[in-house]
């Protein structure tokens, strides 16, 4: 028989005849490795789809224009193609762009956004829209303005522009300009007439009360909670035909998946010849980075504690199987045993149980992590197989290095003292 064979042999017949003791060791490994991969996947995972829901909650930069007082021009087609690119450069985005623009309804100030319908509801997934999004000839109008003007779906408003109602205003009239807002929503009136006697507003008293200007119905109302919902929204073709003319949008919203926002807004702000500027919209960023840190440190202080159990369990054991060997290993070194080969042997066995352990407890915590997933955050989760094989190798180190102290001990048995006790 070979030096191999008979290795095999021994190790099998000291499996087998201790199987209680083998059980033990192998369900501490069992329970430290599914423990482990079920808070590893769950916190790999998780934090990812939260990221990418998280940015379905409004946009996390905002980019205006710096104007340079020749008027009101906005920001660019090529400009919003040229900052998206950059954007896109760092990470996948959606955008939406907005025209804002000062109006009246019954001779009441209100801000007409004029946005892309498409672009809008990508972005703002969030947003509680009552009937529909904005189409041609219809308008969505924001909670507060429904509200003020008793406003239901279905109702006509007529929204009159005049053009000396925008001149100086601000390029960002209805974006929050701290960064905070969450985008607008998606609009379309097709406007059926004209601007609404544009020429008539020189500033005096009498154009005060001039109601004219172009019917629009309303399609739906959106509810956010935000400053959102003291807007009415339309198609920018609308707004368009409204103001009487085209120009530049007055604000672009992305939500990016760069892992580094403040990183993007460096590198459009450091471009002062494109004449814009981008801030971060640290309400949703925050609350996403406090979020995933929180769940990422949960992980490591459990796994901590999680390893710190699995070594104490695995050693308990291995000494327990040396304390039960001990005449045994005292007897084998008599006959010209050393202790290296001794050790060999225990830890070859303390690998077994790991191994063993870290496969049955890898797909334990696989399906934990399914179940925690589906019922605690609503989501999704497949097989990551990388760290399905990081598990079991971890499972098969931490219980070899379990058996270092016992196996230390049993390589100091003296076979002389052993013997004498027989």
């Amino acid at each position: 028989m070979t030096n191999t064979k008979m290795f095999l042999v021994m190790l099998w017949g000291a499996i087998f005849r201790r199987r209680g003791r083998a059980v033990m060791a192998v369900v501490a490994s069992l329970v430290g490795a599914a423990t482990l991969f079920c808070l590893a996947a769950t916190c790999i995972a998780v934090p990812q789809q939260m990221n990418e829901e998280m940015r379905s909650y409004g946009a996390n930069l905002i980019v205006t224009p710096i104007e340079n007082g020749d008027g009101k021009t906005g920001i660019s087609t090529a400009m919003v193609k040229h900052t998206t690119d950059m954007v896109r450069a760092k990470g996948e985005a959606t955008y939406a762009t907005y025209r804002y623009e000062n109006v009246r309804v019954n001779a009441a100030p209100y801000v007409l956004a004029g946005v892309h319908t498409a672009q809008v509801r990508a972005l703002n997934h969030h947003w509680n829209v009552d009937g529909a999004w904005p189409s041609a000839g219809n308008v969505m109008v924001g909670r507060d303005v429904a509200d003020a003007m008793g406003l239901t779906v279905g109702s006509r408003i007529t929204i009159g522009y005049r053009a000396s109602d925008n001149a100086g205003a601000d390029s960002a009239a209805g974006a929050d300009s701290t960064g905070e807002t969450d985008s607008d929503s998606a609009s379309g009136a097709d406007s059926t007439g004209g601007s609404g006697d544009p020429g008539a507003s020189a500033g005096g008293s009498g154009d005060i009360l001039d109601t004219s200007g172009t019917e629009f119905r309303v399609c739906g109302i959106v509810d956010t909670g935000g400053s959102e919902d003291e807007i009415i929204y339309a198609l920018a073709s609308d707004v368009d035909k409204l103001a009487g003319g085209t120009r530049g949008v007055d604000v672009i919203e992305y939500s990016s998946g760069a892992a580094d926002v403040s990183q993007v807004v460096q590198s459009i702000n450091d471009m002062t010849s494109m004449h814009v500027q981008a801030q971060q919209v640290t309400k949703i960023t925050s609350s996403d980075t406090r979020i995933i840190t929180m769940l990422r440190t949960l992980f490591w202080m459990v796994s901590v504690v999680v390893l710190a159990l699995t070594l104490v369990g695995v050693s308990t054991t291995i000494s327990s199987i040396v304390a039960q060997r001990r005449n045994e290993i005292g007897l084998r070194k008599a006959l010209g045993a050393s202790s290296g080969s001794i050790g060999v042997e225990f830890y070859v066995e303390s690998g077994l149980y790991g191994l063993v352990g870290g496969v049955l407890g890898t797909a334990v915590g696989y399906l934990l992590a399914r179940l925690l997933t589906s019922t605690v955050f609503g989501r999704t989760l497949g097989f990551d197989g990388p760290l399905a094989v990081g598990s079991v190798l971890l499972s098969v180190i931490v219980a070899v290095l379990a058996s270092v102290p016992p196996v230390r001990r049993a390589s100091r048995i003296d076979p002389a003292v052993v013997l004498r006790e027989e």
